[in-house]
């Protein structure tokens, strides 16, 4: 569990503020997603400029008696929280007082293999240790109280799952060694340090240990179903299974702050951040595209620092773009749905997509060929002479007799833009009843097509 695959799709070239207002946005997409999926409320935060922009809460936090959620409302965040564990190991590097490249063995003995793993592949899943929380539930051990160390002499005692470096492969196990290891380098409780090197300099103050406190500490409900049943109470895990790997609960807006400290890198050195965000590489040269404690990646020229999380009845989803100042942060009270996802790349594209008077120009004009094809006619005055010499006698006879059938798009929106070959490359989704089309154009510095391409969307 802790932890949801990310279904992000692509953002265009720089932040703008978006029109409508960012509120109606916002407000559109999280109602509009937690109608579709049932989810029963989501707390929402955004970040522009560096700073908290809107944030609001939608939907019941409690169904009996119904209680509506509210923006002040903690919910917990999973494996978001891995990220903040991370980040208690690059402090302790800071200090002087461990290195990433410290043989896990040195702090948490007895572990197998412990003495050729680094604490950097526990950090980036390349250990080999299994995963002691694959479920998308909880299982019946797991509702009642466990130490970490009982956790690693069950699941970090067996034969590794594959050589250390060799494979990726997202296991809680390792953060539980991690948060351990922070215990032993710093001679405090994990939650004491990460309470007063991280919470308490960032002025998150509506972070509770959702681990050792449980679902009581909280106001919302975490909620689950069964197939496609009703909604009811998660079952939660007892104390000790979250510890370094999900155990926090915060609001929406203090999850920001973190985002903002990262994308103003206020807490850590440089060179913490860019080992956090930095893809680790296995020992044949592949990307991982995960850092540490981070999924790490590039959507349409952005980069994008990532994170879901899922724990007893609550998801949640973290996007930062800190080239752009941006972030969105989405929490929900519904396991393994998966509407926190839905939510912040809905808001990210939207964020992403400058609406101004010449997109809009440019989207009318990509329509108006689009119309022209489906009639095999193609406006030549709009063209390079490439672009022309392609829409041929057989490329329109091709383009009408495919295209006509479809009838009016209900939709022509720009989803996407970038930079190539000197060009201005715009996406589009043209949506009709019973299909999606993608059209993409490349725009020549004199506002010229020379290309205008289209296929199924997918």
């Amino acid at each position: 569990m802790l932890f949801v695959a990310s279904l992000v799709t692509s953002v265009s070239v720089r932040a703008q503020t978006p029109s409508p207002p960012l509120s109606t946005t916002v407000d559109s997409i999280a109602n509009a997603v937690l109608a579709s999926t049932g989810v029963p409320s989501a707390t929402v935060a955004v970040v522009t400029h560096g700073k908290l922009a809107y944030a609001q809460a939608y939907g019941a936090a409690k169904l009996e008696p119904r209680l509506a959620a509210t923006p002040d409302m903690q919910y917990g965040i999973g494996s978001i929280s891995k990220q903040f564990t991370a980040a208690c190991v690059l402090l302790l590097q800071q200090d002087g007082k461990l290195s990433l490249d410290d043989k896990i063995s040195k702090y948490v003995p007895g572990l197998t293999r412990g003495d050729e793993i680094t604490i950097r592949q526990i950090l980036s899943h390349t250990s080999g240790y299994q995963d002691f929380w694959p479920q998308d539930y909880v299982p019946p051990a797991m509702e009642k109280a466990i130490t970490p160390q009982a956790i690693l002499d069950h699941w970090a005692k067996q034969p590794l799952d594959f050589e250390p470096g060799t494979r990726w492969q997202y296991s809680n196990t390792n953060f539980e060694i991690a948060a351990l290891i922070v215990e032993k380098a710093s001679g405090k409780p994990f939650y004491q340090f990460v309470r007063t090197r991280i919470l308490d300099p960032l002025g998150i103050t509506s972070a509770v240990d959702f681990d050792a406190k449980g679902p009581t500490s909280v106001q919302p409900v975490g909620y689950m179903r069964f197939g496609l049943g009703p909604l009811r109470p998660a079952t939660s895990t007892g104390p000790g299974w979250m510890y370094g790997a999900g155990e926090l609960a915060m609001t929406a807006r203090d999850l920001a702050k973190w985002d903002i400290a990262m994308i103003n890198q206020s807490l850590l050195k440089p060179e913490s951040y860019r080992a956090m965000q930095t893809a680790v590489l296995l020992k044949n040269g592949v990307s991982t595209d995960y850092g540490l404690g981070v999924d790490v990646d590039m959507q349409a020229g952005h980069r994008l620092i990532e994170h879901s999380g899922e724990v007893a009845g609550f998801t949640a989803e973290n996007f930062v773009y800190p080239d752009d100042s941006a972030a969105v942060i989405v929490l929900t009270n519904q396991d393994a749905a998966p509407a926190s996802t839905l939510i912040a790349d809905g808001i990210g594209r939207k964020l992403f997509i400058n609406e101004d008077a010449s997109t809009q120009a440019r989207t009318a004009r990509a329509r108006a060929i689009f119309e022209g094809l489906q009639h095999g006619t193609v406006d030549r005055s709009l063209l390079t002479e490439d672009a022309s010499a392609y829409f041929s006698t057989q490329a329109l006879a091709d383009f009408q007799s495919t295209l006509s059938p479809l009838g009016t798009p209900t939709a022509f929106v720009q989803t996407a833009q970038r930079e190539r070959g000197g060009m201005l490359e715009r996406i589009y989704r043209v949506t009709f009843p019973d299909r999606t089309l993608r059209v993409w154009t490349y725009e020549m510095p004199d506002g010229k097509l020379e290309q205008y391409q289209l296929a199924p969307a997918g």
